[in-house]
């Protein structure tokens, strides 16, 4: 019988709906072998950027052990890169897990936490400065869609948070499972991890200016 892993989904105040709810779908769909638990640094509501809330089951000290970590971006991860209680957390759990997952600017949470240090990321290309200015000890990739190194997995903007999660998923349960997940959401799959087609917006995006635009500001 296989193992049953736990994912711990964690949340803070402007997180990115996508980012989060993009890979759950995927994971949620891998069946009884995983459990998912949503996590913040106190249980309750948690509000994303775009407004709705979500709910934290679990505080940093009552999370039960995980497998698998799933971190979003948002721009919330600019105050959370001053927050010792998310920082600490980060870096105790992601030493315990057997995979660690980030989409877009939760790079830069992990960079800041040092457990990225050493290894090879990517992170959103509109803000790629935000991640990288957060530790000199990585190797950022720039025209990645997302990347595997060692067990942490980091994701480009957004949407790429989704292609990523099929690829954990495939290294975790075989890429018959992820294919079939894909499938079964009627996903369009982007399997290429090196080719992110939004690598011409690099370094372009001002985040006051963007939430102008959004009608956010």
């Amino acid at each position: 019988m296989s193992k049953t892993r736990t994912l711990g989904a964690i949340l803070f105040n402007d997180f990115e709906i996508l980012d989060l709810c993009g890979p759950l779908e995927m994971f949620g769909n891998v069946g009884k072998e995983l459990r998912i638990v949503t996590i913040a640094e106190q249980a309750g509501p948690v509000k994303s950027v775009q407004g709705p809330s979500m709910l934290a089951e679990e505080d940093f000290n009552s999370a039960p052990p995980l497998d698998v970590i799933l971190l979003p971006g948002g721009l919330g991860t600019e105050t959370e890169q001053q927050n010792p209680a998310m920082l600490g957390f980060l870096r105790d759990r992601a030493a315990q897990a057997e995979l660690v997952t980030t989409v877009c600017t939760g790079s830069a949470l992990l960079a800041a936490s040092g457990v990225l240090d050493g290894l090879a990321a990517t992170s959103n290309k509109l803000f790629f400065e935000l991640a990288r200015s957060q530790s000199d000890q990585v190797e950022w990739r720039e025209s990645a869609r997302w990347v595997e190194d060692d067990k942490v997995f980091t994701s480009s903007g957004v949407s790429a948070g989704i292609d990523m999660s099929l690829a954990a998923i495939a290294r975790l349960y075989g890429n018959e499972k992820a294919e079939q997940i894909a499938v079964f959401t009627e996903y369009s799959w982007h399997r290429d991890a090196n080719d992110d087609p939004f690598n011409p917006f690099l370094n372009q995006g001002k985040i006051e200016e963007l939430l102008e635009t959004l009608g956010r500001a």
